[in-house]
């Protein structure tokens, strides 16, 4: 029996080895593109769709706690709404580490300074940013997104992209 333990957990160590070189890897990813508040005030107004902008970092509790949540959302609303992470104080191993873990597939980007959070406004992270299609700034969530919040929240930029 010690055996065939000894056996699967050699096995369970080679699989998760393999996986963690496969093709979601961090090292496999680009680099997140550097942002600054005017650069991404300009992507924002040339959106044709509502955005919901998320500021987090890999070292933050509460953005791993969220990401699953807003994963989710992207899944079910991102041929309506465009769902957009900002990665601030932090690294870019980190940041890609981050994306991999919780497969975040929507667009990502690096702001190092928190140039974009500064711009409109927000504290501390993570932080929840909700744009009407022209790229004008509708409401400021800081802090932990719950599904409640998130869910009435995109039920209002709906009724704007429509």
């Amino acid at each position: 029996m010690l055996k065939r333990s000894v056996v699967l957990v050699l096995i369970l160590a080679a699989c998760g080895g393999a996986a963690a070189s496969g093709p979601d890897a961090p090292g496999d990813r680009p680099d997140l593109p550097v942002t600054t508040a005017a650069e991404f005030e300009a992507l924002l107004a040339d959106i044709d769709t509502p955005a919901v902008v998320n500021v987090w970092a890999s070292w933050c509790l509460p953005c791993r706690s969220e990401a699953p949540l807003l994963n989710a959302a992207f899944e079910q609303y991102g041929d309506q709404i465009e769902f957009i992470g900002v990665n601030v104080t932090d690294n870019q191993t980190d940041a890609k580490a981050f994306l991999a873990e919780f497969g975040l597939e929507f667009d990502h980007y690096f702001d190092q300074n928190r140039q974009v959070p500064n711009f409109y406004g927000g504290i501390g992270i993570p932080i929840t940013f909700f744009f009407a299609p022209n790229g004008e700034l509708i409401k400021t969530h800081n802090g932990i997104l719950d599904e409640r919040t998130l869910a009435l929240n995109v039920d209002e930029l709906l009724k704007l992209g429509s």
